[in-house]
């Protein structure tokens, strides 16, 4: 069953957490990826105790594959390949905004958050006509 994880800065790291599920899954660390992993390993934990325990698991948490949702902080953490002010330049925003919404000092809006995710939905369709 596919289920929403959704990934923010939070302070210092960041954290991921289920909010559709009756039993929360979360993680936290310094970097996106630690996030995901304590959150993976908080799975694979709950699953192993009800193995244990000869308990059967909820359907709700059987067989989970996450759909990741990031807030922009999260997700130039996550992707830290990508240039965040050429990427502003690529989908019109400003490069000075871009950076702001990057460090996650500044609100971004519903609008420039759909702008930026049908960038980043265009460009991968562009690499995916790529051949090498």
């Amino acid at each position: 069953m596919k289920t929403l994880a959704i990934i923010e800065k939070d302070g210092a790291g960041y954290s991921v957490f289920t909010d559709n599920l009756k039993t929360v899954l979360h993680g936290s660390g310094a970097t996106v990826k630690e996030a995901k992993e304590e959150m993976l390993a908080g799975y694979s934990d709950l699953e192993e105790l009800y193995r244990e325990q000869g308990r059967e698991l909820p359907a709700e948490l059987r067989d989970l594959t996450f759909v990741y949702k990031y807030d922009i902080a999260s997700l130039f953490n996550a992707f830290d390949f990508l240039n965040a002010t050429k990427f502003a330049e690529r989908v019109g925003i400003s490069t000075s905004l871009m950076r702001h919404y990057k460090s996650g000092d500044t609100y971004i809006s519903d609008t420039q958050a759909k702008k930026i995710e049908r960038g980043l939905h265009k460009i991968a369709r562009e690499l995916l006509m790529v051949s090498l």
